[in-house]
């Protein structure tokens, strides 16, 4: 019996890609954390890591048809940035990771990733 697989596919949910973009984000230099993207009151509230995923949204990339793209993603990160970094920098540090952590560790196509930064916030307890 060989170890070669024939036929059938993987297919992996948006939830799935949503939990490990928000872990990869939490693991970038300069974020402070996660923020779920509707703003009530004006208050910005960090997302407990059980919850990560709602400050995340991700969805198929469409074709010219609007038709989804199977394996091919459009990433948008609701984070709250470290008070005295620079927030560029994070940013595109941030965008970087995670696209390399979903295409190493999925295969899918990460097309765009847009970082929104919240809020700056002075890291607590360091």
């Amino acid at each position: 019996m060989s170890g070669e697989l024939t036929g059938g596919a993987v297919h992996i949910a948006l939830d799935v890609l949503a939990d490990l973009a928000g872990y990869s984000a939490l693991e970038s230099y300069g974020v402070v954390g996660m923020a779920a993207p509707t703003l009530r009151d004006g208050l910005v509230q960090l997302l407990p890591a059980q919850k990560l995923r709602k400050g995340v949204k991700i969805a198929n990339s469409l074709d010219a048809g609007g038709e989804a793209i199977p394996d091919q993603v459009e990433v948008d990160l609701f984070v709250v940035i470290e008070y005295g970094t620079q927030l560029a920098e994070v940013s595109r540090n941030l965008a970087d990771r995670v696209r390399y952590t979903l295409t190493s560790m999925t295969d899918v196509v990460v097309n765009r990733v847009d970082v929104h930064v919240l809020e700056v916030k002075v890291r607590q307890g360091a």
